[in-house]
């Protein structure tokens, strides 16, 4: 675990125990300093490594109980199922297009 993801950690376990006190993503790049893609991927990181950094709506919090991992995971489930859809109909959509050199359709 690197050190802002420690710090990350630590923020919410202090300040922002249960859904009820969670603080946006815009803050918390403001406070530490980073960038929101380099936000997401350290709650990724600490996710990865079983450490259970909550979101919804409202923000980034510590859960204060296991219903508030399970509409975490479910939210995270229904992201993924989004991208899955949206990857299908891209794949449908190749048929359209040829390849270069004359070929037909990359599938």
């Amino acid at each position: 675990m690197r050190a802002k993801e420690k710090e990350l950690l630590h923020y919410l376990k202090k300040h922002c125990p249960g859904r009820e006190n969670a603080i946006s993503g815009k803050q918390l790049k403001k406070m530490f300093r980073v960038r929101e893609a380099e936000l997401r991927k350290m709650v990724h990181n600490l996710r990865v490594e079983g450490i259970p950094v909550c979101s919804d709506r409202t923000g980034y919090f510590f859960p204060a109980n296991a219903w508030e991992v399970i509409a975490t995971i479910g939210h995270l489930r229904r992201m993924r199922d989004g991208v899955d859809a949206s990857i299908h109909g891209l794949e449908g959509s190749m048929g359209a297009f040829r390849l270069s050199g004359g070929g037909g359709a990359d599938r």
